[in-house]
C-alpha cells in the first residue's frame, strides 16, 4: 500500500494554493503579519521612551528638591548673616536689601521655568517620528 503525495498523510510537500483567492490570502495574511511586526515594534519603542521620560523625570525632580533645600538653607543664613552684620548701624536697609534680593531671585526663577516649559522637546518624539517614516513608506506601497 502506497501513500500518495497529496494525500493528508502523506510527508510530501504541502499541495499548492490554488487560483487568484489562495493568493490573494496569503497577500493578506503577509500584509496583517507586516503591520503586526510594525505595531509591535512601535509599541516597544513607546514604552522604551516612556519608561527613560519617567525615569529622567524621577531624577530631576529628586535633584531639584536637593537642591532647593540647600540653596534654600545657605540663602537663610546667608541672609542672617548680613543682617547680623548692620544690626547695629543699618538694621532695616539690611532686612530690605535680603529680601529684594530673594524676590529678585524668585522673578528669575520663575522666568527661567517658565523658559525650560515652553522650549521642552516634544513628548514621544522619536515615536512620532518612526511612525510618521512609516505612514509615508505605505503610501508609496500603495
Amino acid at each position: 500500500m502506497s501513500v500518495e503525495a497529496d494525500s493528508p498523510l502523506g510527508d510530501g510537500p504541502p499541495a499548492p494554493e490554488r487560483g487568484p483567492i489562495g493568493a490573494l490570502f496569503k497577500s493578506l495574511s503577509n500584509l496583517l503579519s507586516t503591520f503586526v511586526a510594525i505595531a509591535h515594534t512601535r509599541l516597544e519603542l513607546l514604552t522604551t521612551e516612556l519608561q527613560e521620560e519617567m525615569h529622567n523625570i524621577a531624577e530631576i525632580l529628586m535633584w531639584s528638591l536637593v537642591a532647593l533645600l540647600a540653596a534654600g538653607i545657605g540663602l537663610f543664613l546667608a541672609a542672617l548673616v548680613v543682617i547680623f552684620l548692620f544690626w547695629d548701624t543699618h538694621r532695616l536697609i539690611a532686612s530690605l536689601a535680603v529680601t529684594a534680593f530673594f524676590f529678585l531671585l524668585a522673578v528669575v526663577a520663575a522666568l527661567t521655568l517658565r523658559s525650560k516649559v515652553r522650549n521642552r522637546p516634544k513628548l514621544l518624539e522619536s515615536t512620532l517620528a518612526e511612525l510618521a517614516k512609516d505612514r509615508k513608506q505605505l503610501e508609496r506601497r500603495l
